[in-house]
């Protein structure tokens, strides 16, 4: 399979919050529907083909693959439903949450996500690859959800009532998917505690990027751009603000990428490009071990002082800007150690309109660093309390104020930076 790089999408949460690239089949079923529909050993091997072409694990999780495909297409089926059950079976081999099958309408429901607007309560989901449970990476800002109090790293335990024990994530989606205006409830665990929210579903409409210019006695004019997830318009809107900030006069930025889950690996990219002006940013190394390098390439638009804001929710593209910019020595991290997510993906549309997003690659930061189980870690820690998290999750328009500690210290460390270059 050609994967092209805009298809590439980092395997952080596959909720319906979460903009991705499509390669192959689009939205339309393709001519060979019927074909499939007759013959639904095809699409098993279909799958199977593609797994064995590109899952970034050669041994398969120790599986022998060959032997998988024989057992599979030495079966009987008498439809495409008995099909996808046994797809669904045979990727379970691979104990890898984020190589998964989607039926046709689950897959539309990925396309439709593409394009920024989305119907749900805003949560972003993962299953802990140890316990399977399903863990909220992070809500996305002015949501529901993220009204509600739901916080980055709270364990789903039921949805309306049904344990999620077992449960992966495309079912629980399906269940937390509705009607706007509808309502879910979710039980979360958080510590030892058992919450409950009810939820009315909405149409969320996503804008990632919001900026403001701060005036502030310690370091001037300063920009201040939170990025809520790397979606297919993250890129064009940080442009957007930078200019615009430079052309009010910033002396230096704070880019806030808390709770920020991640999306599309070519957006952080993008975005690492109009703050690096050359180094690498990111290499992919797939099961051959080739490295493939991303650098800058002299489009920076801006080398003013820049700290970033990071924390637990803060996983996938955001570790990839941060990490970037943090080897380049382009930017200080302030804030709690990052989520530890570092695997891409490939979405491929398949025959019957079905789809298949495959683990292809893990990513490597500049200096090699494999941060997909230990995150990124600041280079000034300041760890909020579960009490000031939920303050500033139920006041929202208190993040990047006074009254946030994480913020209160980006600036303090900003205010060194502009001194230093002026």
């Amino acid at each position: 399979m050609a994967i092209t790089k805009r298809g590439l999408v980092l395997a952080t949460t596959v909720v319906a919050a979460t903009a991705v690239m499509v390669t192959g089949a689009g939205l339309h079923l393709s001519q060979s529907q019927a074909f499939f529909q007759e013959s639904p050993r095809e699409l098993i091997d279909e799958v199977w083909q593609l797994i064995d072409r590109t899952y970034v694990d050669a041994t398969f999780n120790q599986n022998d693959w060959q032997a998988v495909r024989q057992e599979y297409l030495g079966r009987e089926y008498g439809d495409r439903q008995q099909a996808y059950v046994a797809i669904r079976e045979m990727l379970e081999k691979l104990n890898d949450p984020y190589t998964r099958f989607m039926d046709p309408e689950q897959f539309r429901d990925m396309q439709i996500d593409t394009s920024g607007e989305l119907t749900g309560v805003g949560i972003q989901l993962s299953q802990d690859e140890e316990t399977k449970e399903l863990v909220v990476v992070a809500p996305i800002e002015d949501t529901p959800a993220s009204q509600a109090g739901v916080l980055a790293k709270d364990i789903i335990t039921k949805i309306d009532g049904q344990s999620t024990q077992g449960m992966d994530v495309n079912a629980a989606v399906s269940l937390i998917r509705g009607p706007v205006g509808s309502e879910v409830t979710l039980t979360l665990r958080r510590g030892t505690e058992e919450l409950e929210f009810k939820l009315e579903r909405a149409r969320i409409e996503i804008h990632p990027v919001k900026y403001t210019l701060q005036t502030t006695p310690s370091a001037g004019e300063v920009g201040y751009i939170r990025l809520n997830q790397f979606s297919a318009n993250a890129a064009d809107e940080m442009r957007e603000a930078i200019q615009d900030l430079e052309q009010k006069g910033a002396t230096g930025y704070i880019l806030d990428l808390r709770s920020n889950p991640g999306g599309l690996l070519y957006a952080s990219i993008d975005i690492a490009r109009m703050w690096m002006q050359d180094g690498v940013i990111v290499a992919t190394v797939d099961r051959q071990g080739v490295s493939e390098r991303e650098r800058a390439n002299n489009t920076a638009l801006t080398d003013k002082p820049l700290v970033i804001l990071v924390d637990g929710g803060s996983a996938s593209a955001s570790e990839i800007l941060s990490g970037a910019l943090q080897d380049n020595k382009r930017a200080l991290l302030i804030g709690s150690k990052t989520f530890g997510k570092g695997l891409v993906q490939s979405v491929r549309g398949l025959g019957d309109g079905s789809g298949l997003a495959v683990t292809v690659a893990k990513y490597l930061t500049p200096s090699g660093r494999d941060i997909n189980h230990e995150g990124i870690a600041p280079d000034v820690v300041i760890d909020l309390t579960d009490k000031q998290r939920e303050a500033l999750s139920q006041n929202r328009d208190q993040i990047g104020t006074s009254a946030d500690p994480q913020y209160v210290k980006s600036l303090e460390i900003l205010a060194q930076q502009v001194a230093k270059a002026q």
